[in-house]
């Protein structure tokens, strides 16, 4: 017996000659039915973000599996804000009016944490909006820099998945739809709203 364990390996076919193929997965075939989804291995992956919800929907009918399409909502940079401080609102209106007069392109910011400031522009570079400040200074040094905080409003698939295969979903929706997911999220399973929930 020992001696037929000891000559085994060299017994066995020699797989030297194999060749690994790197096929990626497709959506069909990783394909779990839901009976096989208990709570401890399901997980819900959210792939996204769609500009628009019939986007995502367009994307979502291309798939042997139906997912669900969320609405999604991203914090992005905030934008550089050159304003005159919040004051009175008379005293606002004057001096926008002044302004005016004078051509400066602005406007009264309505409501929020600056309601009654004085807006001078708004820029994503901090620097164009440093260079704007230090100009509006001259005339009035009261003028400040503050963030204007931003979200994106986006959209994207949701399916729900084992544990032990999100790798493998994210490699094969992005193959088959030929779209590098920016937004990849996974939480547990709480039910997957389906399209037709979405109006």
């Amino acid at each position: 017996m020992n001696i037929a364990v000891w000559y085994a390996p060299e017994w066995m076919p020699s797989s030297e000659g194999a060749v690994a193929e790197g096929v990626l997965p497709r959506v069909l075939s990783l394909k779990v039915e839901p009976e096989t989804l208990g709570e401890s291995v399901c997980v819900r992956l959210t792939l996204g973000d769609f500009r628009t919800r019939a986007q995502a929907r367009r994307v979502a009918e291309g798939f042997s599996v139906s997912p669900g399409v969320v609405e999604i909502q991203r914090e992005i940079a905030p934008l550089h804000w050159v304003l005159i401080p919040p004051q009175p609102p008379e005293d606002a209106r004057a001096q926008f009016r002044e302004l005016v007069r004078q051509g400066v392109e602005s406007y009264i910011v309505s409501g929020g944490e600056y309601r009654n400031a004085i807006s001078l522009g708004l820029f994503e570079s901090e620097q164009a909006a440093r260079s704007v400040l230090a100009e509006k200074k001259q005339s009035n040094p009261n003028v400040v820099l503050a963030k204007f905080p931003r979200n994106r409003l986006g959209y994207a698939l949701v399916f729900e998945v084992e544990s032990t295969s999100e790798d493998e979903w994210v490699q094969a929706v992005e193959a088959e739809t030929g779209h590098e997911f920016d937004f990849v999220e996974s939480n547990a399973c709480e039910g997957v709203a389906s399209p037709e929930k979405n109006p």
